[in-house]
C-alpha cells in the first residue's frame, strides 16, 4: 500500500508539471497580446516565462521566451549594448529551442530574426559570417512551412536587401511578400517591407497605396506592433513623399 501510495504521488507530481508550465506559458502570452497598453508587460513575460524554463524547459518555452527576448531588443532596450544582449540571448534560445525541436519553423525563424538584427548592429564583417546562416534558416523555415507568413517575409527582406552577388533579387522579393500578403492580407510588417521594397525602386505610387493601407488598416495581426512602430513609421513615410514632391496629399487618417 506504501509503495502504491508513493506511485500515485509521484504520477500526481508528474501530471502537475506540465499543466503549471502551460499555464505559465498561456499567461505569458495573453500579457504579450496587448503589451504596447503597457510596454513593461514584456518584462513580466520575460519572468514568467523563466519560471516556466527553471521548472519545464520544454521547446514552447525556448520560443517564446526567444521572441520575448527579441521584444525587448526591439522595443525595451536602452541602448545599444543592451539590444546586443537582447538578441544574442534569443538567439542562443531560439538556437536550443531548434536542437530540440528541430521540425519547428518558428523556432528557425526567431534563430533567424535575432542573429538578423545581431548582422543589421556588429557591422558588415559580423555581417557577412551571419548571412550564411540567416539564409540557411529562412530557407528551413519555409521547407517545413512554406506558408509561414513571417518567414515568406523574412525570405523577401533577404531578397530585396541582400546584394545580387549574396541572393538578393527584387523581383523575387516583391512575388514574395506579396504572397505573404495573400496569406494575411492583415500583416502590416510584411507590406511596411513591401512600401520599402517600393521606394527603392522609386515605384512612387505603389509605395503610396501600401503605405496608406497600413494606416487603414482595421485589424492589424500584430496590433502592438503596429500601434507603436508600423504605423508611425508609414504616416512618416508618406509625408516624406510628400515632402520630396513625389507624390501629392498626405497621409489620409490621424
Amino acid at each position: 500500500m506504501a509503495v502504491a501510495a508513493l506511485v500515485l504521488a509521484l504520477m500526481a507530481v508528474a501530471a502537475s508539471v506540465p499543466t503549471d508550465a502551460q499555464d505559465t506559458l498561456s499567461a505569458a502570452r495573453t500579457l504579450l497580446v496587448a503589451w504596447h497598453e503597457d510596454p513593461a508587460r514584456i518584462d513580466r513575460a520575460r519572468a514568467l516565462l523563466e519560471t516556466a524554463m527553471a521548472s519545464s524547459p520544454t521547446p514552447d518555452a525556448l520560443v517564446e521566451l526567444s521572441q520575448v527576448w527579441f521584444l525587448i531588443g526591439e522595443f525595451r532596450a536602452r541602448d545599444e549594448a543592451e539590444r546586443v544582449d537582447a538578441y544574442e540571448r534569443g538567439a542562443e534560445l531560439a538556437r536550443r529551442a531548434v536542437a530540440a525541436a528541430p521540425r519547428s519553423d518558428r523556432a528557425h525563424l526567431l534563430l533567424a530574426i535575432n542573429n538578423g538584427r545581431l548582422a543589421e548592429m556588429k557591422g558588415i564583417v559580423r555581417a557577412v559570417s551571419l548571412v550564411g546562416s540567416i539564409r540557411e534558416e529562412s530557407e528551413t523555415v519555409l521547407r517545413l512551412n512554406p506558408n509561414n507568413v513571417d518567414g515568406l517575409i523574412l525570405a523577401a527582406s533577404l531578397a530585396s536587401e541582400l546584394p545580387g552577388v549574396m541572393g538578393g533579387n527584387r523581383p523575387k522579393a516583391e512575388a514574395l511578400f506579396k504572397r505573404a500578403l495573400e496569406l494575411d492580407p492583415h500583416q502590416t510588417g510584411g507590406r511596411l517591407e513591401l512600401a520599402r521594397l517600393y521606394l527603392a525602386t522609386k515605384r512612387w505610387r505603389d509605395a503610396q497605396r501600401e503605405l496608406q493601407r497600413i494606416l487603414d488598416e482595421p485589424a492589424p495581426t500584430d496590433v502592438p506592433r503596429w500601434t507603436v512602430s508600423e504605423r508611425p513609421r508609414a504616416r512618416a513615410l508618406l509625408a516624406e513623399l510628400v515632402g520630396a514632391g513625389r507624390i501629392t496629399g498626405g497621409p489620409q487618417s490621424p
